[in-house]
């Protein structure tokens, strides 16, 4: 039901395609979440790259963000608003945004609700706070309350040339840093407004219904929601339309854990903890916000999260370090951060005497699991002396395989692994380390031995 207590159409989940294979998703329990927030998985990667890029961003807009800002029912910026009237290819709707002009242009986000309903009912509270943020921000009615899909992503492309060229807000939008949003026929809505204008920079669907298209030509960085309850679109049938993304895409799911089909439709700090970082950073290259979502920082009421991490917007180079892991960066898994680097390494890594210069030592840790299925990650570190490039190898067990791998490029030769360094993790220092992560099909086991060499 949505908000306004008119039913939604009945979803069939067959006509939403299951899309590509899970491999490049990255799922994550609430225990695997917590761990890994606990651990800093990637921290020391991702949080080195956004102080360069801000010094040279543009976009980047308000101070710098914490776990409370992005919670917060108000943002940095003040906010106003200005009604839309119909007849510019939608029905009319209300614009916000900051009322602040020194701090140039800002990106701007048009939304669109859920089959039947009225933005002013279901969704009028993101408006404001969003806009405290840093974003201008269009809801749109739509033309028809009935409206499917393709009509409402009509709608609300037309609600942005709207707002970048006739509204009395244009000269504060930056036209070429826009966004989609929507709820149920509205997600689908947004979700088709992409797939027709590429050049969006951001997309996301609330509990999203895509009757007419899926994601499997989308370019738009896309972020989905689901809730464990809803029997409008299920789950399933979300996690299928995100699994369809293709691989040079970014994405990311979440699921909303006892929640059902209307709770976008009710303010909640969920939702904005993380639908603000995403589009932060794919509207603003603004990388300061990576920190909330690669790893999830706050898991609570999050059953299920997949992500494509590092996050990445288009255009801009991967945030994993050009140059040898900061030596202050702790490691994500064992061995102890106390062992002296001018000794042998700590005896719970394999070898158990002092490696010869240049050689390295890895172990590996199960992050998360779940039916059928596994993530893993191995740390590399460094001996006594710096080593430029390491190759870590090991044999799979019975009925495993691997699926997806980052920061490392994988071979297999039957049950043999072998994983060397990408372009940007090979060099370390003497006891510097590295890791890369990957996910698994079958049942995770520790491997009984990893060796790690360096040329």
């Amino acid at each position: 039901m949505s908000r306004s207590g008119i039913p939604h159409p009945p979803p069939a989940d067959g006509r939403v395609p299951t899309g590509r294979r899970l491999a490049r998703r990255r799922p994550f329990t609430l225990l695997a979440a917590a761990a890994a927030a606990a651990l800093g998985l990637a921290a020391g990667i991702v949080a080195t790259s956004p102080a360069a890029v801000a010094a040279d961003n543009p976009y980047q807009r308000g101070p710098d963000p914490t776990a409370a800002s992005v919670a917060a029912p108000n943002g940095p910026f003040a906010t106003a608003q200005v009604s839309v009237p119909p007849g510019f290819g939608f029905n009319g709707g209300m614009i916000y945004y900051p009322t602040d002009t020194s701090q140039g242009t800002f990106g701007a986000i048009a939304i669109s609700p859920g089959y039947t309903a009225l933005f002013s009912v279901e969704l009028a509270w993101m408006g404001p706070r969003l806009a405290s943020q840093g974003f201008v921000v269009i809801g749109i009615e739509t033309n028809d309350r009935n409206d499917f899909d393709t009509a409402r992503g009509t709608q609300l492309l037309a609600a942005l040339d709207y707002l970048t060229g006739q509204s009395s807000v244009r000269s504060r939008v930056d036209p070429n840093r826009l966004a989609v949003a929507g709820h149920s026929m509205g997600g689908g809505g947004a979700f088709s407004a992409a797939l027709r204008r590429p050049a969006l920079k951001a997309a996301v669907g609330f509990t999203p219904f895509s009757p007419s298209q899926n994601l499997t030509n989308m370019q738009v960085p896309a972020l989905l929601y689901s809730g464990q309850n809803d029997t409008v679109t299920t789950p399933s049938s979300v996690s299928n339309l995100y699994n369809g993304l293709p691989s040079t895409t970014e994405g990311a799911y979440i699921e909303a854990a006892g929640l059902d089909h209307s709770f976008p439709t009710r303010p909640n700090t969920l939702l904005m903890r993380t639908m603000i970082p995403w589009v932060k950073i794919f509207l603003d290259n603004d990388l300061r916000y990576t920190q909330f979502l690669c790893p999830l920082m706050d898991s609570s009421g999050v059953l299920q999260y997949r992500n494509t991490c590092p996050l990445v917007p288009p255009g801009l180079p991967s945030p994993s370090p050009t140059t040898a892991p900061p030596t202050t960066a702790p490691p994500t898994t064992a061995p102890p951060t106390t062992a002296p680097p001018t000794t042998a390494p700590p005896t719970t890594a394999p070898p158990t005497t002092a490696p010869p210069t240049g050689a390295c030592t890895a172990t590996y840790q199960t992050i998360g699991s779940w039916p059928g299925g596994f993530q893993g990650e191995v740390t590399v570190r460094a001996g006594n002396s710096a080593i430029n490039g390491w190759t870590v190898g090991w044999s799979l067990g019975s009925g495993q395989s691997i699926t997806q791998i980052w920061n490392g490029t994988l071979s297999t030769s039957g049950s043999s692994v072998s994983v060397r360094n990408v372009s940007y993790n090979g060099s370390l220092p003497a006891a510097g380390t590295a890791t890369f992560g990957f996910l698994g099909s079958g049942s995770p086991s520790t491997p009984s031995s990893l060796t790690c060499t360096s040329p």
